[in-house]
């Protein structure tokens, strides 16, 4: 039987744990990433004017905001990837991969971060006095949730292509 890999392990609890929310996995075989993309959907009763990151203005009925989160080889990944970017970047080791605790840990408190983020996009659409919206991802207890998650701790390797 094949071994379990981290990209295998993700994308089963992915399904498994943030099922509310729309997601998606980009694995980049030649810069040795796993970007998990995760989209948060509100409806703009109000046809408010909204300016996203890179200046394009909308005025749709549902405003479909899209953040996401990266795990890369701290050793071959060519171009670390910018934290400016990204939700968190979460480095792995090689082959060796990553934790299953990072994984779960990460899952954990994504779903956190996403429900209250959906909340948050609610209140942005429609509270005038809101200015900006962004989805908030703290360390500390993204820290919290991997140390929950570190029984019965093993590797799962990086996947071979």
């Amino acid at each position: 039987m094949k071994k379990e890999t981290m990209l295998d392990y993700l994308d089963r609890q992915l399904s498994e744990k943030i099922n509310e929310f729309d997601t998606a996995i980009d694995w980049d075989t030649r810069n040795h990433t796993i970007e998990l993309i995760v989209r948060l959907f509100a409806e703009n009763k109000e046809g408010e004017s909204i300016d996203d990151t890179q200046g394009v203005v909308s005025e749709e009925e549902v405003i479909e905001f899209e953040d996401g989160l990266i795990f890369y080889n701290e050793q071959k990944t060519k171009q670390k990837p910018d934290p400016e970017e990204y939700l968190a970047v979460i480095p792995f080791d090689g082959k060796k991969g990553l934790k299953k605790s990072v994984i779960d840990g990460t899952l954990a408190y994504l779903n956190e971060v996403l429900i209250d983020g959906q909340d948050e996009l609610l209140d942005f659409l429609n509270d005038p006095e809101k200015e900006t919206f962004e989805l908030v991802w703290e360390t500390e207890k993204f820290n919290k949730a991997v140390e929950q998650a570190e029984e019965n701790d093993v590797f799962l390797p990086y996947p071979s292509y």
